[in-house]
């Protein structure tokens, strides 16, 4: 293939679609990496989603494609050109900096292990792409997306008032705008089911144990998990298969270990919807307005016309807890500490305390938004002894898992609760721990915007469930976009829709 009939070809392409095209020698990976490089060239000035190339990225699809030649391939993803966040550790010539213009010369010592697995598998790691900083835990008033490093990243269905979703912004735009095959984004609440949601891509976020966390700058560790972003439910699968296992750098992998798989692929079952039980949480719609509760009802209509048993509504015995913040604002400043204090000797900063002094000194550009977040979290003792961080941590435990997700699919003998989007639900799943998935659902044509979100664009769904239980939403997700296709890519060249 070349020139200008590559470059469409490679939009909306699926994993297997290219890994096919590979095989057959109808392209190569160099060739891959180069068509994506230059579609990030024509339009991501518009985006703003793409924060570094990676340099080395078409000599290391050369390599690959000379092992592909002498031993074959090494699985779904050998050449395949994946983006991370920049919160996630690669040994190369990228830097890992959270957005930070502190951490920007960053370039760390060791690969993470999300990014030693994807080399593993034989994927292209393409770039880093733009975030959130400090993946939305510095300032109250800072917008979505935007990093004192990289600028503000803009949803390629909009403008600047059309919400990104954050902090897996650049991940999510990227991988809408189609930048790159796949990437990868981290959560602690939300950030990869808002960003996936609100770019029309599918998201998922595995419960805490799945996918090692080591050297991923941390928010809360109770809370902090990597994750996929794709266009399709299969390439989401193929991506988080290749991601999990054992990490004795993240001891929580140790017992999660016991529960993953390492191909998800099995679970794409576009027959299992009639098998499925799904409940309905009226309460947590009650903010919806008209236009996404109307994209809301359509999926219930759709998965029970395909035979999905619903069971509406269902209560949670949570729904009028009062949450509170207390555990990243006490576990941020513990984790953090912990990583930059083995960043190398050439950065300026080894800890929260030196993060925010910078920040002081380089007011202009590293200020824009404040840092009152940064400060709160730097007030505690970084023991995690406190009764406070103790008594929200296993009220997030009690109510969001035990007496909130767990005991509304027990009464019920659900496989999953609906929700819109990021809304409600996906914070419920990060403080319980457990997996969410995000599938697009409809798109809203009209609405408003604020800083925290917006009404107007693409939705999703996104279904909860208990604790390793990605299986099963694959399934369930799987088979409602294949009933669906609500997906279609935007219009980088137009007008929006």
């Amino acid at each position: 293939m070349e020139g200008r009939f590559l470059q469409e070809w490679i939009v909306e392409a699926d994993i297997r679609k290219l890994q096919s095209a590979m095989e057959s020698g109808a392209i190569t990976a160099e060739e891959l990496v180069q068509a994506y490089l230059e579609r990030i060239r024509r339009y991501d000035a518009k985006v703003n989603a793409v924060l570094e190339i990676n340099p080395d990225a078409i000599a290391i699809a050369r390599e690959l494609d000379q092992e592909r030649a002498v031993k074959g391939r090494r699985g779904l993803l050998h050449g395949i050109p994946i983006l991370l966040k920049d919160n996630i550790d690669t040994h190369d010539h990228m830097h890992t900096s959270a957005g930070s213009i502190a951490l920007s010369g960053s370039i760390a010592k060791k690969d993470s292990f999300v990014a030693s697995k994807l080399r593993q598998a034989g994927a292209v790691l393409l770039g880093k792409t733009n975030m959130t900083e400090w993946a939305n835990y510095m300032s109250s008033t800072m917008l979505t997306g935007y990093s004192s490093r990289g600028g503000q990243v803009v949803n390629p269905y909009g403008t600047s008032e059309m919400f990104v979703g954050g902090s897996s912004s650049g991940s999510g735009a990227a991988v809408a705008a189609n930048f790159c095959a796949a990437a990868i984004g981290t959560e602690t609440s939300g950030s990869i089911i808002s960003p996936a949601s609100q770019n029309f891509a599918v998201g998922i976020k595995p419960t805490i144990g799945l996918i090692s966390r080591s050297g991923i700058i941390p928010i809360a560790h109770s809370q902090d998990t990597a994750g996929p972003i794709a266009r399709t439910v299969s390439d989401a699968a193929i991506l988080l298969g290749a991601l999990t296992g054992a990490d004795e750098d993240d001891e929580v992998t140790l017992a999660g270990s016991l529960h993953a798989l390492t191909d998800y692929t099995p679970y794409l079952d576009a027959e299992y919807l009639p098998h499925a039980r799904i409940g309905i949480p009226r309460y947590y719609y009650r903010d919806l307005d008209e236009e996404r509760l109307a994209i809301l009802e359509e999926a219930i209509a759709l998965l029970k016309s395909k035979g999905v048993t619903i069971i509406d509504p269902v209560s949670l015995p949570c729904e009028q807890t009062e949450w509170d913040w207390n555990v990243l604002r006490y576990e941020f400043k513990h984790d953090l500490n912990r990583y930059l204090a083995n960043v190398a000797d050439t950065v300026p900063v080894h800890s929260l305390k030196e993060v925010i002094a910078f920040n002081e000194q380089h007011a202009e550009s590293a200020l824009k938004y404040g840092q009152d977040i940064l400060i709160a979290s730097e007030q505690t003792s970084g023991t995690l002894t406190e009764e406070a961080y103790l008594a929200s941590k296993q009220k997030n435990r009690d109510m969001a898992a035990t007496n909130g997700i767990d005991y509304t699919l027990d009464a019920h003998q659900l496989d999953a609760l609906l929700f819109l989007g990021f809304e409600w639900g996906s914070d419920l799943a990060a403080r319980a721990g457990y997996p969410s998935l995000t599938v697009p659902a409809g798109y809203a044509k009209r609405g408003t915007w604020t800083k925290e979100y917006a009404t107007k664009g693409p939705q999703g769904i996104t279904l909860v469930g208990r604790a390793f239980s990605e299986p099963t939403l694959i399934k369930i997700a799987y088979g409602y976009e294949q009933a669906t296709h609500h997906r279609f890519p935007p219009k980088l060249d137009g007008a929006e829709r």
